[in-house]
């Protein structure tokens, strides 16, 4: 289902009680919303009306067969749309609140459009530490999909102002409460009876889901090639080619850094994987609006979340 998104004049609002509200306003009368969790800003809709999403997906121009991460503000009202099994609730315990998506069942009387799982059997679930979004889901009384605010496939956005840039026209309303903490997408995680399948890193590490799950961790997708956000193999992408692995600029590059090197902009000078998680998408962007025609970003090492780091990168050069 697609429907025609009309030209909106979008508003950027500080995050509070009476843009809360407003927001809300806009959820229930099925309107997308942009709004900020601690991974990157999200545009949000209800999850159980279908043009609601179809809305999300018009905006984003993201494919239908792409699915959404479903976020939700308590455990209940993620056990009514999903079935946990043992391996689901321990991992659940351990890290939500927090950036951990988990594929798991739906259950049949669930109420969510079928466009959120994108035909498949699962969805993703999410409860996020974000405030914001919490109080944006407990408001309007809905669980909301809600995938990053941008356009599909381009750079994730950060910061109220990266939504405004890439979707200006194409929603109504950004919740803005600054620049998101953790500054990658949240680790995406499919729990099977005798392993955990790792979709999507993130901030959630390999290492953490086996010593919460106490269950091997293997880096793969099921029987089917798309089930969860991020696996597409273009994705997170700038206008402009990207070099990995750079050691320096080459001619009519603008060279992102990590470490002490000369750059034009630096992850982190004392490399600071986590530190770089949060600063990739906003120094991205800026590298996309230079004057030069091309990116380049030096090695990242894949300790820690800096797997998440590197698997942005490579789809962001594919």
């Amino acid at each position: 289902m697609t429907i025609a998104n009309p030209a909106y004049s979008t508003k950027s609002c500080r995050y509070g009680a009476e843009a809360l509200r407003e927001a809300a306003l806009l959820i229930r009368a099925g309107e997308p919303v942009a709004v900020p969790t601690e991974t990157v800003y999200g545009l949000a809709a209800d999850a159980t009306d279908s043009n609601a999403v179809a809305a999300i997906y018009s905006a984003k121009g993201r494919p239908s067969f792409n699915p959404l991460i479903v976020h939700v503000s308590d455990r209940v009202m993620a056990e009514r749309l999903a079935d946990f099994s043992p391996v689901a609730m321990r991992l659940a315990d351990r890290f939500w609140p927090g950036p951990l998506t988990l594929v798991l069942p739906v259950r049949a009387d669930s109420g969510l459009s079928p466009l959120v799982m994108a035909g498949l059997p699962t969805v993703a679930l999410r409860l996020p530490a974000h405030p914001a979004m919490r109080a944006l889901i407990r408001e309007s009384g809905r669980p909301l999909a809600a995938p990053s605010a941008n356009r599909s496939g381009s750079i994730s956005p950060t910061r109220a102002e990266h939504v405004l840039a890439s979707l200006n026209g194409k929603v109504r309303m950004i919740l803005d409460e600054g620049p998101t903490s953790e500054g990658v997408e949240s680790t995406i995680a499919a729990p099977d009876i005798d392993q955990v399948r790792l979709l999507r890193p993130g901030p959630i590490t390999a290492a953490m889901l086996e010593e919460a799950s106490r269950l091997p961790v293997v880096i793969g997708q099921g029987a089917h090639k798309i089930e969860a956000p991020g696996q597409l193999e273009s994705h997170y992408a700038p206008s402009k080619p990207v070099r990995l692995n750079a050691m320096r600029a080459e001619k009519d590059e603008y060279l992102i850094g990590f470490g002490l090197m000369p750059c034009h902009i630096n992850l982190s000078p004392d490399a600071n994987v986590r530190e770089a998680a949060a600063s990739l998408f906003a120094a991205l962007h800026i590298a996309d609006a230079a004057a030069a025609g091309k990116i380049a970003v030096a090695p990242i090492p894949m300790e820690g979340i800096g797997a998440a780091i590197n698997d942005r990168l490579k789809r962001a050069a594919a």
